[in-house]
């Protein structure tokens, strides 16, 4: 699985990089996700799932 961030529709909300610091962080410029590994390693896969599911903007997306 991959991990697709839209930085356009990310509100900066921080809860990617507070939950998963190994694969998301905020861009020092305005506060949006930025990825750091679009890889999710099997062993993290039900964790980003949870991320995914609770970024308030929808800017996160799980892909095969």
């Amino acid at each position: 699985m991959r991990i697709e961030a839209d930085p356009e529709v990310c509100m900066s909300s921080g809860t990617c990089a507070l939950s998963a610091p190994d694969l998301f962080d905020q861009s020092d410029e305005d506060g949006t996700v930025v990825l750091l590994s679009a890889d999710v390693p099997d062993d993290r896969l039900d964790a980003v799932r949870t991320v995914v599911r609770r970024c308030p903007s929808g800017a996160l997306q799980l892909v095969d």
